[in-house]
Formats: structure tokens, sequence, C-alpha cells
């Protein structure tokens, strides 16, 4: 699929085991806006090589779960076999989140870091999206990654437009050698 003007592609989801026998699929969702993305006649393009079209026929939430349905998975043997891809959306490169306190990970990674006091700290490499947070990857100076959980308490500023993202230091987050190590019950310290 060709990427039209100022557009790029992001992930959007990973396709899950098969639903039923008439091709369904449960959709494992990496996007905040599925309705749209999930929508009918939606394509999305596989991360596979070489790359595959696939077109949204139906998409809908069972028991907190998103299934579509493509085109090209007529039946549950097909659908078997589009198993653990992972789906692509076009997004125009200009397009931003409604909410402005939310970001594309495309919008964050290759940003610099920088601490609260001003230090250069890296660079972000990725962003990585767990079920109870999201976490940035960030390259530091030395080589070395770190992961630092994407909370307002640890990240108090992005600034896309000056290529930034301030880091609020803390003992053992940037520099985890640098940790305190608390004892976690009294007489702890002295074993």
């Amino acid at each position: 699929m060709a990427l039209r003007g100022t557009a790029v592609l992001v992930i959007v989801g990973r396709i899950g085991r098969a639903h039923g026998i008439k091709g369904d699929i449960g959709m494992i969702v990496r996007t905040d806006d599925p309705d749209l993305r999930f929508a009918d006649g939606a394509k999305l393009v596989t991360t596979s090589n070489p790359p595959r079209t696939l077109t949204v026929e139906s998409s809908r939430w069972h028991s907190g779960r998103l299934l579509v349905k493509f085109v090209e998975s007529p039946d549950r043997t097909a659908a078997e076999g589009l198993r653990n891809l992972e789906v692509q959306a076009e997004i125009g490169e200009d397009e931003r989140p409604e909410d402005p306190e939310e970001y594309y990970d495309r919008e964050l990674i290759g940003l610099k870091v920088r601490t609260t006091t001003g230090e250069e700290a890296g660079e972000v490499i990725d962003v990585i999206h767990l079920p109870s947070q999201d976490l940035l990857e960030i390259r530091r100076p030395a080589g070395n990654a770190v992961l630092v959980p994407l909370v307002e308490e640890l990240v108090p500023e992005i600034d896309l437009a000056a290529e930034y993202v301030t880091v609020a230091d803390r003992p053992g987050l940037l520099d985890p050698e640098g940790a305190e190590v608390v004892p976690s019950e009294p007489g702890d310290a002295a074993r």
C-alpha cells in the first residue's frame, strides 16, 4: 500500500485467535480510537514481509473484546492464518489525538530527554504499552537503555515543537546504579 502525501503507517493492533467459524478474529487493540481504525471498509496493512493489505468487512465488541472480520478471511482457516500479525493504519502525519495530553508513539520516538535541572539525559527510542501504564524507553548517553513510566510525576513536560521530553529524575530512575536501597522490614538492613 503506497502512502499518500504526508501519511505514516502506525500499528493499531495485533491479530489474535479466530472466533467462530466465519472468519471473525479477536483483535488485540493498540490504538485509542479502535472504532475509527477498525471501521467498516478501513484498509489496514500488515507488518509482515511482504506486507498484506486487509480490508475490514465488519467489527463489533463482544464481551470486552473487539472482533474484526476481514474481507480476506472468509473462514476460520483463513483467520487463523493471520494470527499474530500486527496491523497498521495510514494516519496523516499532521493528525493529532483529540486530547492534548495524548501523543502518538511516532511523535515521542526520537525526542531528546533532559532532566528538570536541564541535564541532557538521552533520547526516547521506543514507547512500550503495558496494561497498567506506558513506558518510555530511553537510550542514555552511555549507550544503555532505561524504562521510565510515562506519568506526569516523572515526565512533567513533553514539548513536541522544541523536540524534547523532561524527566524528573529520581534515585535509580535514569541511573539504576544510583538506586536507594530501602529495607522492607525493620532489621533487613542488618542481614
